[in-house]
């Protein structure tokens, strides 16, 4: 079983700073792209922002310059500091892991369960 589970979600005022983090874990062979994804209410969910195993990182356009993912591949764990936060920043925000249980699987997108970001204005 593998799972994923995001944490440091909250309120905080427009102009304020979140960090959250996302931890893999259970049986996995190998981890490639792991990032986050948001949901807004009535909206549909986006890319906020992701990275390879080898550090590439890509961004949706409405978050660059604010927001920086990083990662800690021995932890199985990604981060996203989110600076400048606005309230158009305000989702349920989901990580995610593209993964390998076994050599021999196929990779599959395991998801967490999200965690709320509210941005107050």
């Amino acid at each position: 079983q593998v799972q994923v589970v995001e944490s440091g979600g909250g309120l905080v005022q427009s102009g304020g700073s979140l960090r959250l983090s996302c931890a893999a874990s259970g049986v996995i062979f190998s981890i490639d792209a792991m990032g986050w994804y948001r949901q807004a209410p009535g909206k549909e969910r986006e890319l906020v922002a992701t990275m390879t195993t080898g550090g590439s990182s890509n961004y949706a356009d409405s978050v660059k310059g604010r927001f920086t993912i990083s990662r800690d591949n021995a932890k199985n764990t990604i981060y996203l500091q989110m600076n400048s936060l606005k309230p158009e920043d305000t989702a349920v925000y989901y990580c995610y892991g593209d993964m390998k249980r076994w050599s021999w699987s196929s990779t599959y997108k395991y998801w967490g369960q999200g965690t709320q970001v509210t941005v107050s204005s």
